[in-house]
């Protein structure tokens, strides 16, 4: 019994230990978290290549191409759209202060007085010349990257970790996987591989769920957007869906991109409603209904249960708890099952 309580001390310390450690080092874990992430995404297709002879070095670098160039295709889609879009916002914003001058100005005099000035002439020519000097939005964009010194630099460092992190864990998975493997007690050994095979299952069909998620909601938002009328549905519908993975950033950003077409494309009000409303109604199909649906059922978590994890996650640990919200809640759910099986079998419940 002494024993026993002596090995529970140690593990427990164990843990507090790590756990205090991941602590102090979450600022730079970051990049190693989502290369991991995208290691463990990509490594089934590694080890399916690798099984057909091929060099695992030579595999990870053509699954990693692959990968980046998906990254380089979305991009691709995003900025020619934001760049043309932005330009014409600023090229008609000034027909809107002038349009705002003359509707709006005299209410304000009439409220306030008048005092209030408003030279458009001058606005106008404020706004197209700082927009010309900064030449489109790249010049804006390294003009603000120059700004922002260390800290930006910090961020594209921690990107750039990103892929090379990726890149050797893919290439050492198996010995890494094998060294953890030797490193867990003989005596919890059995039990614990069990369990990581049942985790690994239900990530594989966590996975599988998600993609039928980014799938269906890019289906669901080109069409909808194209019935609803905007020009840009088919780029914008293919971002808004290919982002779902990340909880609400599909959203915000096919809405931002939807909002700025739509103001740019339709001479009323009412047609931005209309695409706020396809948004509004994708988020809610979305969440209560495809995400609960496909992924939900695949990994075993109630629909309610789906919905609460994400809110929890997100509420503890922020963005990357919505990214790991559902996996973590299904590595959470195969202990709790094991748990249940051992609690069931134990003599805590049995005695009378």
């Amino acid at each position: 019994m002494n024993l026993s309580r002596i090995a529970a001390v140690q593990w427990l310390s164990f843990a507090v230990a790590v756990a205090a450690l991941l602590y102090l080092l979450s600022p730079i874990l970051t990049p190693f978290v989502a290369a991991g992430i995208f290691a463990y995404i990509c490594n089934p297709l590694v080890q399916r290549l690798s099984a057909r002879k091929m060099p695992r070095t030579l595999a990870v670098a053509l699954v990693m191409s692959g990968f980046l160039l998906l990254f380089a295709l979305l991009l691709m889609i995003m900025l020619p759209l934001l760049e043309k879009e932005i330009s014409l916002f600023v090229t008609r914003l000034p027909d809107w202060i002038e349009a705002a001058r003359t509707h709006l100005l005299p209410r304000l005099q009439q409220w306030f007085g008048d005092s209030i000035e408003w030279d458009s002439h001058a606005l106008k020519n404020l706004l197209l010349s700082h927009w010309q000097s900064a030449g489109g939005v790249t010049g804006k964009l390294l003009a603000w990257l120059g700004s922002g010194g260390g800290v930006i630099i910090g961020v594209l460092v921690n990107l750039l970790l990103i892929p090379v992190a990726m890149f050797y864990l893919l290439r050492d998975w198996n010995g890494l996987v094998a060294r953890v493997d030797h490193l867990v007690p003989r005596h919890w050994h059995s039990k614990i591989r069990e369990i990581a095979v049942e985790v690994d299952r239900v990530l594989a069909e966590f996975l599988r769920g998600q993609i039928a998620v980014m799938l269906l909601m890019s289906v669901y938002y080109v069409l909808v957007l194209w019935l609803a009328g905007l020009e840009f549905a088919l780029p914008i519908g293919i971002v808004a869906g290919m982002l779902v993975f990340v909880p609400y950033l599909g959203m915000i950003t096919g809405l931002s991109l939807a909002t700025l077409a739509a103001v740019m494309q339709f001479p009323s009000f009412s047609g931005v409603l209309w695409v706020w409303g396809v948004f509004g109604a994708g988020q809610l199909i979305e969440g209560m209904v495809v995400t609960p649906w496909l992924v939900g059922e695949r990994v075993g978590l109630h629909p309610l249960a789906v919905i609460f994890a994400l809110l929890a996650f997100g509420q503890l640990f922020g963005f990357f708890g919505l990214l790991l919200a559902l996996p973590l809640s299904a590595i959470l759910l195969v202990t709790l099952r094991h748990g249940k099986a051992w609690y069931l079998s134990s003599s805590m419940y049995r005695q009378p």
